[in-house]
């Protein structure tokens, strides 16, 4: 394929504005709180003083999320079968560098690779391949552990090796994509200047000190005490959190556990601030469905952040034992330990009912009807195989299924009946039940279709602290160009809400307001104590226009420029990251550090036609007819169906 050839602009230009070369420096060292890191050891080191945590810890998906080729991987595998699908054969075989796939491409062109290690352990195994230049890739046909069969993740598409989705393209590159939560001590330290990567982990699964952090410290002074056992311990024991407070842990979780921005270039220490090393999700269209119920593989933190449990103080070791990431019981005695006549004095306001009994779910006992996940947590299948049940815990409410176009566990089941049936079971069952309450979602599905219209009921739904934070922020997230009709000081006093997601949404509200009025709250975002703040107001800033910016607006651009520079120098691997630098270049009117950073943006993801569409604009103004129309042709080989595209193509 053919790109445009890579301008020296956006090195220089970007460097300038953040202050250093930062692309060219080497691997980044472990992040840390305060002081020096101590050194990982590995999990091994952990074993004979924790032997039963670690005992827990072996058996478990964590310690066995990423592994090399052995004796107990891949079992049945790699005896020269044959897998085809769309035009696309691999074959698996032994040699003797160990397991390689051949791989022969719709396009007819045939590669073998070398098997470089296995991602997950149940029910699923996914192969990384090598495919030069420190790329891993997903491959997309995995081994399915139970029937020991190779099956395709994405029978339906066909996609062509230049495509980014293709297992060989951007969006399935180990790398950064999926590695970071897979490995300990991971840094993914991808080398701009030349496209490629070095990375690097302590441990390849998700060991002890993946949660506890390095253990060099730990280690030493344990080594003390045992040599002198009257010297009393320091706090934290070496590390720096001692994941003793539940809702530390359960933030510890949520580092991997979340549809989520990573700031860094690799795995932050344990014990950091969550919203100081990543950017939540909002419950936006494409992710979750309209009130909140899990549409895309979102991870469970962000739903579980809607569930009342979490409101309660209910965080996930409470469900789930933290070595052997089992739940604590079976079946739905993990439930009963709260939810039941006894109750739990941890959690004194939760009412003293039978539940797990017919009278409550109108199912015959012990069937899976009666279960309680099956009603409170359905379940969505990733990757074909992998089911995964939703942690926001919600009573079921088929009355609102026709309304929002979302589904509901009662039709999941029945599903030869309609929602209504349902919903008419449910009030005759609960005349008094929470079927009657109104739900959030209905507000978020109307600021889907309109935020201008919803505008005043998306306030009000943000400004609504009963409600879970994550909803508030997702509220005045959809406000958008409904921000407009709003008082800005109703929208800035959001920049006092304890939550860090919530001042993040509502920057991405103000940033809809002229700077003249929103340049005390956004200066207030760049000088917040939070990063995911102080980041969402560094890209309001820098997406303002020069010629309308308040003066002091104009005099944060090199702070916001510092502080997002220190975020997209490990984004640098993402098409989204040049998209954005491109768009910042355009507003600033620097047109040839757009198209710099516009053409890597293709380069990666060639399937982005809102790249192009800029790219090809930029080049006519620059360049000339002609060069626009090659550029064009570029553009349709590989979006040929694109409307915005052949409506551009159209005008030259």
């Amino acid at each position: 394929m053919v790109f445009r050839r890579r301008s020296s602009v956006f090195l220089w230009i970007f460097a300038l504005c953040v202050g250093a070369v930062f692309w060219a420096s080497g691997p980044v060292v472990a992040q840390q709180l305060d002081g020096e890191t101590p050194a990982y050891l590995g999990s091994k080191a952990c074993a004979d003083c924790h032997t039963e945590a670690y005992s827990a810890w072996q058996g478990s998906h964590h310690a066995n999320a990423w592994r090399l080729p052995g004796p107990d991987t891949l079992v049945g595998a790699f005896q020269g079968e044959t897998f085809s699908d769309n035009g696309m054969q691999a074959t698996f075989a032994a040699n003797a560098d160990g397991l390689a796939v051949t791989v022969q491409e719709s396009d007819g062109n045939t590669t073998i690779y070398k098997v470089h290690s296995v991602g997950g352990v149940h029910p699923l195994e996914h192969l990384i391949l090598e495919t030069g230049d420190g790329f891993l890739q997903s491959f997309d046909i995995v081994w399915d552990v139970e029937q020991r069969r190779w099956y395709h993740l994405y029978p339906d598409q066909d996609l062509p090796p230049v495509d980014a989705f293709h297992w060989s393209g951007a969006y399935k590159n180990w790398n950064a994509r999926c590695a970071e939560c897979h490995a300990t001590g991971f840094e993914k330290n991808y080398d701009f200047r030349n496209r490629t990567y070095a990375s690097s982990q302590v441990e390849i699964g998700v060991g002890c000190e993946a949660c506890h952090g390095p253990g060099s410290a730990h280690v030493a002074i344990a080594e003390t005490r045992a040599a002198d056992s009257s010297t009393s311990g320091p706090e934290f024991w070496g590390f720096a959190e001692a994941l003793s407070n539940p809702q530390g842990q359960m933030a510890q979780c949520a580092g991997c556990h979340a549809r989520r921005e990573a700031f860094g270039n690799g795995n932050p220490v344990p014990g950091a601030d969550f919203a100081n090393s990543y950017n939540l999700a909002m419950l936006r269209p494409g992710l979750y469905h309209a009130d909140g119920q899990i549409l895309d593989e979102v991870y469970v933190y962000g739903s579980f952040l809607q569930s009342k449990m979490h409101q309660k103080g209910v965080t996930c070791v409470n469900c789930h034992t933290p070595h052997a990431a089992t739940t604590v019981a079976d079946d739905n005695a993990v439930c009963t330990q709260c939810h039941s006549e006894a109750g739990n004095p941890g959690f004194p306001s939760l009412p003293l009912a039978e539940y797990d009994s017919e009278a409550h779910t109108h199912h015959p006992q012990d069937s899976d009807a009666a279960m309680c996940v099956n009603c409170h947590m359905t379940d969505q299948v990733y990757m074909g195989i992998d089911a995964r049940r939703d942690h926001s815990f919600r009573v079921p409410r088929p009355d609102l299924s026709d309304v929002l176009e979302t589904p509901n566990a009662c039709t999941t089941c029945h599903t030869d009946q309609a929602a209504a049936w349902a919903a008419d079971e449910i009030k005759a069952w609960f005349p008094d039940g929470q079927w009657q309450q109104p739900h959030y979602g209905e507000v978020l599905a109307k600021g889907r279709r309109s935020p201008t219209l919803a505008a005043p009921e998306l306030l009000g739904l943000a400004q609504d602290i009963a409600q879970p934070d994550i909803v508030r922020a997702t509220a005045l997230w959809l406000l958008r160009d409904g921000a407009i009709s709003l008082d800005v000081s109703d929208l800035g006093a959001f920049m006092d809400d304890a939550d860090p997601q919530v001042r993040v949404a509502a920057i991405s509200a103000l940033r809809q307001r002229a700077s003249v009025i929103s340049e005390p709250y956004l200066v207030r975002g760049l000088n917040d104590d939070t990063r995911a703040v102080r980041i969402a107001a560094a890209r309001a800033i820098l997406s303002q226009q020069p010629g309308r910016m308040s003066d002091g607006i104009r005099g944060q651009v090199g702070k916001a420029y510092a502080e997002l520079g220190r975020v997209l120098q490990h984004q640098m691997d993402f098409a989204e990251t040049h998209l954005q630098v491109g768009g910042f270049s355009m507003v600033a009117g620097n047109v040839p550090a757009a198209i710099s950073a516009l053409s890597e943006a293709v380069r990666i993801d060639p399937q982005n036609p809102q790249a192009w569409h800029s790219l090809v604009r930029m080049v006519a103004q620059t360049e000339g007819l002609e060069a626009a129309r090659e550029l064009m042709q570029q553009a349709l080989s590989f979006n040929p169906n694109d409307i915005s595209l052949l409506s551009l193509a159209a005008e030259f």
